[in-house]
């Protein structure tokens, strides 16, 4: 989803948030074996593999915690680089721009990295050198709507194949061209099994405008042989974009074994006249093996900004959504925002926890939003676990646009951000600053959270970007804390009549005007910002906290980052954190390109690090011969104007300061 412009009839009385409609079930038979495979593999393993990084959120359920133990509070200011990997990457032509979000994996004692035009390349993690490279040549006409990116790949073992066979160990990556590929760990070769000689083409329903319409740009999921499978769309262009449909694909074959579409036309709520896409998921997704569950953050419906096509809720767009892992069965769903037309995806890759809360533990599942509200649900049936309830919101002045009366508030934790930015809130580096910031505020329609788009254009605060993005957080178990970035600004969208919208485009060229085609209305999108570029609205732009979601309050905040000699304090950012058994958070996201520890008690900056480029990715750590390395991809952010770059970053102690992991 876009969130910075580019560089240059379900009645809700009736139905409660919660969708409960598989009852939750105890292990089925099929499933009893495999389980206590598992809980045996993870008491053997132990430590070892608390300390390592399989997949992209650190474990299955995306709490990106590590048990690593070298580095502590009182030795992180001790890290050096240990070793810098430069991908060769270029920046594509055109006007599409390139984000390095990738976060690697370890796998096998292979470091896998994904660039922003997937390609893959294993490293050795001790020492960065690269082991091998596979590029899956994306077409020269490729325009993708979210800029070129790869937020990580996959690995799947088969355990059936014999030890030392080919593509026993396969990476799984997702191509910007729609592609699932599989490729041997060991080499880097394709896995002729899998599809055409390693390659799953999907189809795509209805087809694309354009190359590039719809993307795969998050690594799959993987339960048991099972790849689960979503899509990114450009959801501003027309009302029924393609490719909303979740699949489960073999993992040996390729073959697609089920599909689960949460497009608001198939909610089974509304008639057959009923238009839209959307409802899609290009986040990561989370994942229960144990209990064989994938749990989708799904995507605002299409088109972005306007559902007068869609009346009703638009069951299970913008949501969480439960499935059976084998079959694609709907187990349940929650929903954060009502028949969205704010662009509010759940966007972060929902975290699996274990919660201790009145002495007893409470398997949650904690979804950080993009309005800044965290819902913190139980994962067997989806239920709030603090109070959740429908609070009325501000109706749309748009003929023919029928917006839900009341949106889910929850009584727990507070919001990450603001939500509400009025004119005495404007903001500016002078006073002319501040009365033009605080004039153009009262002209725009401002009724605080859930301000519908308008025709003479609506503050949308917190911005279409978050609160909270993809990065989502990180789980501390010791103290039940999830550390979460967010950002703090806010959007202005203005509908505008299809009669006027060539006449818009002429007068705004470089503005980002999605045509919305299928509808009545186009969507203009800006940031609210003043003569000067800055924010209207008052810094910190960017924050790191630290949520007690035992007791459902913020334990700390803290501003991310800093400018302008420290006069510009919290920043816009992308990437998000990852926390160590001993205490200590690792984050860069921020915009001006470094890396950070903060101290997971008391939110101190404890350790930063200057970066070749933008860091605008989820770090990693794992420990290898007895050393603990973090590392980071710093390649730059197109939306966000960061430094271009091709680097992966190691750090970790110097002999010296290390100590021997416990």
């Amino acid at each position: 989803m876009s969130v910075f412009p580019p560089c240059p009839h379900e009645n809700l009385q009736e139905r409660t948030n919660s969708v409960l409609l598989t009852p939750a079930r105890r292990f089925a038979p099929r499933y009893a074996c495999a389980a206590l495979s598992f809980l045996v593999a993870l008491t053997c393993a132990g430590i070892a593999a608390a300390q390592q990084w399989p997949t992209y959120g650190g474990d299955p359920g995306g709490q990106r915690f590590s048990g690593a133990t070298e580095i502590t509070p009182e030795n992180v200011a001790h890290l050096v680089p240990a070793w810098i990997f430069h991908t060769g990457e270029r920046r594509p032509k055109g006007a599409h721009g390139a984000s390095f979000e990738d976060t690697p994996i370890l796998a096998e004692d292979k470091l896998l990295v994904c660039t922003p035009t997937d390609r893959v390349i294993a490293l050795d993690p001790l020492t960065g050198r690269e082991v091998w490279q596979f590029d899956p040549k994306l077409p020269a006409n490729l325009r993708p709507a979210n800029d070129f990116l790869c937020r990580g790949v996959a690995v799947w073992h088969d355990d059936a194949a014999a030890p030392g066979t080919p593509c026993r160990a396969r990476v799984v990556l997702a191509t910007l061209d729609a592609r699932v590929i599989e490729l041997d760990l060991g080499t880097g070769r394709p896995c002729d099994g899998f599809g055409d000689h390693g390659t799953v083409a999907l189809p795509t329903n209805p087809r694309p405008l354009y190359p590039g319409e719809l993307t795969l740009d998050s690594p799959p999921a993987v339960v048991h042989d099972t790849l689960i499978v979503g899509s990114a769309v450009d959801d501003m262009t027309r009302v029924q974009s393609p490719g909303s449909g979740i699949r489960g694909l073999d993992a040996r074959s390729g073959v697609l074994r089920w599909q689960f579409n949460p497009a608001p036309r198939h909610d089974g709520g509304g008639s057959d006249a009923r238009l839209s896409g959307g409802g899609n998921v290009w986040a990561p997704i989370a994942v229960d093996p144990v209990r064989d569950r994938v749990f989708l953050p799904t995507a605002s419906p299409s088109a972005a900004f306007w559902g007068g096509e869609r009346p009703g809720a638009d069951l299970f767009a913008s949501s969480v959504v439960t499935l059976d892992g084998s079959t694609g069965q709907l187990i349940w769903s929650f929903q954060t925002t009502h028949h969205d037309i704010w662009d509010y995806d759940v966007a972060a890759q929902p975290s699996l926890i274990t919660l201790t809360r009145n002495g007893r533990e409470v398997r949650a599942v904690v979804v950080a939003t993009k309005m800044g509200l965290i819902f913190v649900l139980d994962e067997d049936t989806g239920r709030p676990v603090f109070p959740v309830t429908e609070q009325p919101v501000p109706s749309s002045d748009v003929p023919d646009e029928a917006t839900a009366p009341t949106q889910p508030i929850p009584s727990a934790p507070p919001p990450l951000v603001p939500q509400r930015l009025g004119p005495d809130d404007a903001w500016g580096i002078a006073i002319v600053d501040r009365v033009l910031c605080r004039r153009h505020i009262e002209r725009l329609r401002d009724d605080g959270l859930y301000t519908p788009p308008s025709l003479r254009g609506s503050i949308i605060y917190p911005f279409t970007g978050g609160g909270v993005n993809w990065s989502g957080g990180a789980f501390y178990p010791k103290d039940n804390l999830f550390i979460v970035n967010s950002m703090n600004l806010a959007h202005v969208v203005r509908l505008i009549p299809r009669a006027q919208y060539g006449a818009a485009r002429k007068a705004a060229p470089n503005a980002e005007i999605g045509s919305a085609s299928g509808t009545p209305y186009a969507a203009e999108r800006t940031l609210l910002t003043s003569v000067f570029g800055l924010p209207c609205n008052a810094p910190p732009w960017g924050t790191l906290a630290a949520v007690d979601l035992a007791a459902g309050n913020i334990r700390w905040q803290v501003p991310l980052g800093t400018k302008a000699m420290g006069l510009a304090r919290g920043l816009p950012n992308l990437g998000g954190p990852i926390v160590t058994a001993s205490g200590v958070v690792f984050i860069a996201a921020a915009m001006d390109d470094k890396l950070r520890a903060f101290d997971v008690a008391t939110g101190k900056e404890l350790w930063q690090a200057p970066l070749p480029a933008g860091g605008q990715a989820t770090p990693m750590t794992y420990v290898l011969d007895g050393r603990q390395f973090v590392v980071i991809a710093a390649g730059g952010h197109a939306r966000l104007g960061t430094k271009f770059g091709d680097a992966v970053v190691a750090f970790a102690l110097p002999a010296a300061a290390a100590k021997t992991p416990q």
